[in-house]
């Protein structure tokens, strides 16, 4: 009776490791094999860090193609700063490819954060971007970024008004067409662990897609001669405004159309609200005076 006992124990015993062992075997089935896409898409989210690449905007042409509104490349810095060892020689070296103060590279380099744009590094050309490039730094990346480009200044700012410094369309053209001139944002992704050291995993980019042309009926010929006539009148006659359009009667296409004073798109912080705002052929009221005439003819 003894021994049957004994027996009886060992047998749920044995019973016991081997339900055990067979949970054991289930759950690492269950999370190597059922799991496994779940679970590496957690890991890849938790160690990932992504740096958005800004798509460049769509251009805007005139009736014969003529570029009014580009984007052309530049270089944004941004910085890791858990992956940077010497901080300060880091911020030193940077500082000085700037030509800034140390301060203001530093700050951005100190900081308990995951990844910093450092404002004095945006919008670089291409000279300045390799000079950061040869240094080689650990966590100190250079990223491709869009700047928008208005190659007739304020000929056509109220017609094509501009854009914010992320690339949004803020007034005329730019904004009434945005979702057309939008690209598609592309993004660099790297990984590191939770401390901010970089994993031995490689880099993964994603190339930005451009915007569609918007194509308009202008033509920058007529629109330059507009811009000179309005210019003159506003200096003979001391004038404080200014507006012409010039269209095609037989179809109604707007070919040109000025407004005086006008601003600099690619700085119109540097402007009244009022001046970048009035669009003065399409906002100001004024008395039509003769154009009431009516004038009757027979076939």
């Amino acid at each position: 009776m003894f021994f049957n006992d004994i027996h009886i124990r060992i047998r749920f015993a044995i019973l016991v490791v081997v339900i055990c062992f067979l949970l054991i075997i289930g759950k690492v089935f269950y999370i190597e094999v059922i799991s496994y896409n779940k679970l590496s898409k957690l890991t890849e989210d938790l160690w990932s860090r992504k740096m958005t690449i800004n798509a460049p905007r769509g251009d805007i042409v005139d009736r014969n193609g003529v570029v009014l509104a580009t984007s052309v490349v530049t270089t944004t810095i941004y910085v890791v700063p858990n992956q940077i060892e010497d901080k300060e020689k880091v911020s030193r070296d940077i500082a000085s490819i700037l030509n800034c103060d140390y301060e203001d590279v530093y700050k951005y380099v100190s900081k308990n954060s995951s990844m910093e744009i450092i404002r004095k590094g945006m919008d670089l050309d291409s000279t300045v971007a390799d000079k950061i490039d040869a240094l080689g730094y650990d966590g100190v990346y250079l990223v491709v970024d869009t700047k928008r480009y208005y190659p007739y200044k304020d000929a056509l700012s109220h017609i094509i008004g501009f854009v914010g410094r992320d690339n949004q369309g803020l007034s005329g053209l730019e904004l009434t067409y945005d979702k057309y001139l939008t690209g598609t944002n592309g993004e660099l992704k790297y990984y590191s662990d939770g401390k901010g050291n970089k994993l031995e995993i490689p880099d993964s980019y994603v190339a930005p897609t451009k915007g569609m042309t918007l194509e308009l009926t202008l033509d920058i010929e007529l629109i330059m001669a507009l811009d000179n006539e309005l210019n003159n009148a506003m200096s003979k006659y001391d004038s404080d405004e200014a507006l012409a359009i010039i269209m095609n009667p037989k179809t109604g296409e707007v070919l040109a159309m000025g407004s005086k004073p006008s601003f600099d798109p690619e700085n119109y912080q540097d402007y009244s609200e009022e001046v970048i705002n009035r669009n003065l052929p399409i906002w100001k009221t004024f008395e039509p005076g003769s154009t009431f005439n009516i004038v009757l003819a027979n076939g």
